[in-house]
């Protein structure tokens, strides 16, 4: 049997399944992820969120990676692994997508943005730190080339992207959405997660425990293996437009 019959089999056998992505997904779109050799970490330090709020160099510093692109979570497009998952969303064989990732590629894919948890947030806006309004990044050039301080047109609180920095506590509606998804399901599966950021990697136990069957694809093996029904490591874009053929 194939990777893609194997996973086709639970699919087929699934009437609630719980996708949970991470960074192996989107580096199929040329995104790099976080912790690799080469990653996002190894070439520049990570930004605490207390010294950003505390520190307007910090925040200088902050909104420079943003505008340069240094980071490049943003600009890309979606490949065939999100392609398919926004497929199975339509298709009603997915309730929810869980994702680690920041790049707005699931939403950018087609996937309806109602159906999209962020438990680290997304980089392509701004929200205030205050009053949590929304301010688009195209909006915020002017101020950041002038050298200015980026508040919020509406309170005059800091602004920050609406990724989940190191240090910032973790979106509360989000994280209990995505346990209750979790719960409810009867298929989790783990697309390019190595499953070592917590509490985000304690979902797929959490789907375990009440029933769920979880299957883990990721190239490398992951601490969780142990506990997945079915692992396959396997390219996520192929393996999938592969799977949806063969749904029934």
């Amino acid at each position: 049997m194939s990777d893609a019959e194997a996973l086709a089999r639970y699919l087929n056998a699934s009437k609630r399944a719980v996708v949970f992505t991470g960074a192996g997904i989107s580096t199929e779109s040329g995104i790099p992820d976080f912790r690799s050799p080469g990653g996002v970490w190894s070439k520049m330090k990570p930004i605490m969120f207390q010294d950003f709020v505390a520190s307007p160099a910090v925040r200088r510093e902050a909104w420079t990676r943003v505008f340069n692109k240094s980071a490049g979570w943003t600009g890309a497009s979606p490949n065939a692994g999100h392609r398919a998952i926004a497929a199975l969303v339509e298709q009603g064989k997915v309730s929810a997508i869980i994702t680690q990732n920041v790049d707005n590629l699931h939403q950018d894919s087609g996937a309806p943005v109602e159906r999209v948890i962020e438990l680290h947030g997304n980089a392509s806006y701004a929200k205030c730190l205050d009053c949590g309004q929304r301010h688009e990044l195209d909006d915020l050039a002017l101020p950041y080339e002038r050298g200015e301080e980026i508040v919020c047109l509406h309170c005059a609180g800091l602004l920050k992207t609406a990724t989940i920095s190191f240090g910032q506590s973790m979106p509360e509606a989000e994280m209990t959405r995505a346990t209750q998804e979790s719960r409810a399901c009867d298929l989790f599966l783990v697309l390019g997660s190595s499953l070592v950021v917590y509490p985000a990697a304690g979902l797929p136990i959490e789907a375990k425990r009440h029933g769920a069957t979880l299957i883990i694809v990721n190239r490398e093996p992951t601490e969780l293996d142990q506990y997945a029904d079915l692992v396959l490591n396997a390219e996520i874009g192929p393996l999938l437009t592969d799977t949806l053929k063969l749904l029934t």
